[in-house]
């Protein structure tokens, strides 16, 4: 049973926060997912552009944004089951984020997961 005290839903916040700050300054320190999904932001970001036309990236919110790259990446590398991946994004979501932001979460990473 996922509990928050979860080894993985614990890495997950850590690299949610990392890839949070990183849109602010460049961190000295960075875990290895984080400079990959640094390195394939652009098409990262092109598939969540994709998936929410109505939302510019350059819009959308910071901690939604850092929380989408990092779900989005997992499906790509199918590191886990896709909806082990959306679960824990709306949970970071729920965590991290507004009021708004875990239905969202969930509504871009489900459009995402059914058209590829």
């Amino acid at each position: 049973m996922k509990t928050a005290h979860d080894p993985r839903h614990q890495k997950r916040r850590e690299i949610v926060k990392a890839l949070f700050a990183e849109t602010y300054f460049k961190q000295e320190r960075r875990d290895d997912i984080v400079v990959k999904i640094f390195r394939n932001r652009k098409r990262l970001d092109k598939k969540i552009a994709g998936s929410a036309p109505d939302w510019p990236i350059d819009k959308l919110n910071r901690i939604d944004l850092a929380i989408l790259r990092l779900a989005v990446y997992e499906l790509e590398n199918k590191d886990a089951p896709p909806k082990v991946v959306i679960d824990e994004a709306v949970e970071l979501a729920k965590e991290f984020g507004s009021d708004n932001s875990a239905s969202f979460i969930n509504g871009v990473l489900g459009t995402i997961y059914k058209n590829d």
